[in-house]
């Protein structure tokens, strides 16, 4: 039995986290607010809730409201510390099983715990359990690997309270090669909708798309919450420190989903000329009058001038205007964007490869041109630019000591804000460059992103703390800038591939 627990005081939720982990019972995770919870429920499609009553913002009940309008059938224990009729009235009329108060004792916790997980347990007997999760099956349905026929659609209906024809839209988020990196992602805007009124959502990973697809369903059609996922956007709503870009289709069944899905996605580059602050909406995106674009031929003559005299400085300038040309201007065509970038590459081959400043055998044109013809967003573009760069053998000039010193600049700034969640587009502002510029030189001189120096930054700061005091787990979490301490202990792991409690174990 799957158990999710949402407990604002924190050696309660521990203390029941702990007395779940003694009886065997599975537990799934912990939230400290309704809202967290809400989204962790969605997400993990417990059989049963943990809940106090009285919590800030959304309450345990107001949660368990919001949980049962979008038709999740878990169980519910509430836990409170007020015995008070009233609540147990509302408690029972939401279908909670048990109603205890605080301080809940070891022996009534367990009896009540055995009892649910006997009628979980006959329950799921009595209705087999061979589709799996909604995540499965949605995933399934998304892949081919399941066809909505009479069995899944029932299956859907009773379990899940989904109609099969019911309208959905969907929300893509394409990262590209950060996709791994930037999974936390799928958490930031699972939380969001599932805040908004009378909205489901469930997300799915197309890894095959780099893309993270959440499916949306409402019960009362929302007109304005494509609106609303905009404004979120322009907020500056992806992520933090996430460049993506971010589509919008509806669907008017399950049976339509990946076929929609795959007409949204081959317009998600129109990101490289509306930039990452609009939501590409399909079919609307069909209707955009796009500028034409024309190749800036005397940024190439800068560029065979700064080649024939091997000027690295004079390059990188051209490079930086080259970019600049297609950035903050009219709406172009991604197709031509792209073929201006291969026309430029060509030229920086044809002409380094004349005057002995490039070795043909080290470029795979065919591979340069995928990686451009395939780009949806504006930094893979750079990083394909900066990687056929490297291959140049320019000399070594001021160009790069400039570099340098923008990134030692930009490592101190890391060192001093970590906690507080300092973004790359917060550092080039203060910098006065680019974040595209800074993360492209970032990656290029530390060997590793933005994000990824600043995870293992944290980590380190936290091994440091693990070893040194007796903080618990949640207080270096803070200390180290991760509001979450479940998320926090996630990322140590993957890191270092101990738990917190482990590490520090292993090194006392």
């Amino acid at each position: 039995m799957r158990v999710v627990v949402v407990e604002d005081e924190i050696r309660i939720r521990e203390g029941i986290e702990g007395l779940l982990g003694m009886l065997g019972y599975d537990f799934a995770g912990s939230a400290e607010n309704g809202e967290d919870g809400l989204a962790l429920i969605q997400r993990e499609q417990p059989d049963l809730v943990i809940t106090d009553i009285r919590m800030e913002g959304m309450d345990g009940l107001a949660m368990l409201e919001r949980m049962r309008e979008q038709g999740i059938q878990a169980k519910a224990i509430v836990l409170s510390a007020y015995s008070d009729f009233g609540y147990a009235q509302q408690a029972i009329r939401l279908g909670v099983t048990e109603y205890l108060l605080k301080p809940v004792s070891v022996d009534g916790f367990s009896k009540s715990m055995k009892a649910l997980a006997a009628q979980v347990a006959r329950e799921k007997q009595a209705q087999p359990n061979t589709l799996g999760s909604i995540e499965q099956v949605l995933s399934g349905l998304f892949y081919g690997q399941l066809k909505l026929d009479g069995e899944v659609e029932t299956y859907l209906v009773h379990r899940f309270g989904i109609q099969p024809k019911q309208e959905l839209a969907q929300l893509c988020i394409y990262l590209g090669d950060a996709y791994q990196q930037h999974l936390h992602v799928w958490k930031e805007w699972s939380r969001f909708l599932s805040m908004q009124e009378g909205v489901r959502c469930y997300p799915i990973k197309a890894d095959y798309a780099q893309s993270l697809v959440i499916l949306i369903y409402w019960e009362d059609r929302l007109q304005d919450l494509e609106q609303r996922i905009q404004r979120k956007i322009l907020q500056g709503g992806i992520g933090n420190g996430c460049q993506a870009s971010i589509g919008w289709v509806e669907a008017p069944g399950l049976a339509s989903v990946k076929a929609r899905f795959e007409a949204l996605y081959q317009y998600m580059d129109w990101g490289l000329a509306l930039g990452q602050d609009v939501l590409i909406s399909y079919p609307k995106i069909l209707r955009i009058q796009a500028a034409t674009c024309v190749y800036p031929i005397e940024l190439e003559e800068r560029l065979k001038e700064g080649l024939c005299l091997g000027d690295a400085v004079c390059v990188q300038n051209v490079i930086q205007s080259f970019h600049g040309y297609f950035l903050g201007g009219k709406p172009y065509e991604p197709k031509e964007i792209k073929e201006c970038y291969v026309r430029f590459l060509w030229a920086v081959i044809h002409i380094a490869g004349e005057i002995d400043l490039l070795d043909y055998g080290q470029v795979s044109q065919q591979g340069l041109l995928d990686r451009v013809m395939g780009a949806k967003l504006f930094w893979e573009l750079e990083e394909a630019v900066e990687g056929l760069l490297e291959k140049l053998k320019l000399q070594k000039s001021r160009g790069e000591e400039t570099s340098h010193l923008t990134i030692r600049r930009a490592k101190s700034m890391i060192h001093e804000f970590y906690q507080s969640g300092i973004t790359l587009e917060e550092i080039a502002l203060k910098l006065h460059v680019t974040p595209e510029y800074l993360s492209m030189q970032f990656h290029k001189e530390m060997g590793e992103t933005y994000s990824s120096y600043l995870k293992n930054y944290r980590v380190a700061k936290a091994k440091e703390l693990l070893l040194g005091t007796q903080m618990k787990q949640y207080e270096i979490a803070l200390e180290v800038g991760y509001a979450d301490s479940k998320y926090f202990g996630k990322v140590f792991r993957e890191c270092t591939g101990y738990s917190p409690a482990q590490y520090r174990k292993l090194h006392k």
